[in-house]
């Protein structure tokens, strides 16, 4: 399925249904088009609320949907469960790995997948880890419990069994990883556990933005390493009061916006700028998606606001910009010009 978001080409959602797990869900889009009833496989993913629709906790598995991409010819890049969460806990271990299996069947496609529970996408890839043999099929080193699992999905949903071309090697080289970072508190949970999670690129989704984040400084021994070290997520490197140690895994790239919708929380742009100069001052590509719809500002920033757009109103101390032609701040041309930046990040190979 196309889709209007920015950083991908396509969606696919072999998942659908979820729960809320943290502030950034709060005016959820997939919770809201679910409840108007896509299609017949979200009927009763949702409630009715005095706030509005609220997913019910449940999240269902789509055999139908699974083989879609197998169909795909051109190179694209794929927003793995842009209505759900690959790694919510009523999925199975094996219904990811099938997810995975096709992944790796296709890799003229590029995935991206993004998620608000990296503590279950670790514990899958351990699991993977001590229950998946490997084998060699073509001279490739393939996951048995992944193809296993895939091709019997696929059989189930009447689409037979594929040829798999797999891929050389774990991680799949063309598997993003990511996890979505609203504030400080999710920052400092989940990117260490990202870091401890296989992949050939790993990116944070530093949206919808609700407030000042440090990205960069996380304990050695939260992402897994045992160390009294403090890790530069940006740049992998170690330091040891505050001397250079050595490198581990880092984050590749950072997108970052401001909440969109009905309902959509203030975000400052000096939260957006100063993410923006952490990813740019570590040499990290950065995205900017949009400023929002409730872009706010401090007084003295005034000068970095377009003229045409200068009608504001008082928000708690800062201004509110207001006017933006496009609702959900996402057209550059109304940014302050250090904003304008829309990179993608190339993979590192070997």
């Amino acid at each position: 399925m196309s889709t209007d978001i920015e950083w991908t080409d396509e969606v696919w959602n072999p998942v659908v249904g979820c729960a809320r797990v943290s502030p950034g869900c709060e005016n959820c889009y997939a919770e809201r088009v679910a409840h108007r009833g896509l299609s017949e496989r979200h009927r009763g993913l949702t409630v009715a609320g005095k706030q509005g629709p609220r997913w019910t906790g449940e999240a269902r598995f789509v055999p139908e949907a699974l083989g879609k991409p197998l169909h795909w010819r051109k190179p694209r890049r794929v927003f793995v469960n842009s209505m759900s969460d690959l790694f919510h806990e009523n999925i199975t271990f094996a219904q990811i790995a099938a997810v995975f299996g096709v992944m790796a069947a296709t890799p003229h496609l590029t995935y991206q997948v993004l998620t608000k529970r990296p503590a279950r996408m670790l514990e899958f890839f351990r699991w993977m880890t001590a229950t998946a043999p490997m084998a060699s099929i073509d001279g490739r080193l393939v996951d048995l419990a992944t193809i296993k699992a895939l091709n019997q999905l696929l059989h189930d949903a009447n689409v037979g069994e594929i040829a798999f071309g797999g891929a050389e090697r774990w991680p799949l080289p063309n598997v993003w990883l990511g996890v979505s970072v609203e504030d400080q508190k999710r920052a400092d949970e989940r990117i260490p556990l990202l870091l401890q999670c296989p992949a050939a690129l790993r990116f944070l989704s530093v949206e919808p933005l609700l407030g000042p984040v440090d990205l960069r400084h996380v304990d050695a021994d939260r992402a897994g390493h045992e160390s009294m070290c403090q890790i530069d997520t940006l740049t992998g490197r170690h330091t040891d009061m505050g001397r250079p140690c050595h490198t581990v895994e880092r984050i590749d790239w950072v997108i970052v916006g401001g909440e969109s919708g009905h309902g959509a929380r203030p975000c400052d742009i000096s939260w957006i700028r100063s993410v923006v100069d952490q990813a740019r001052r570590a040499g990290v590509a950065v995205f900017v998606k949009q400023l929002g719809a409730a872009p706010v500002f401090h007084r003295h920033t005034t000068d970095d606001v377009p003229a045409d757009h200068l009608r504001m109103s008082l928000d708690n101390g800062r201004w509110r910009l207001l006017g933006m032609r496009d609702r959900k701040g996402a057209d550059p041309l109304e940014w302050p010009e250090d904003l304008r930046v829309q990179e993608f990040p190339e993979v590192r190979r070997g």
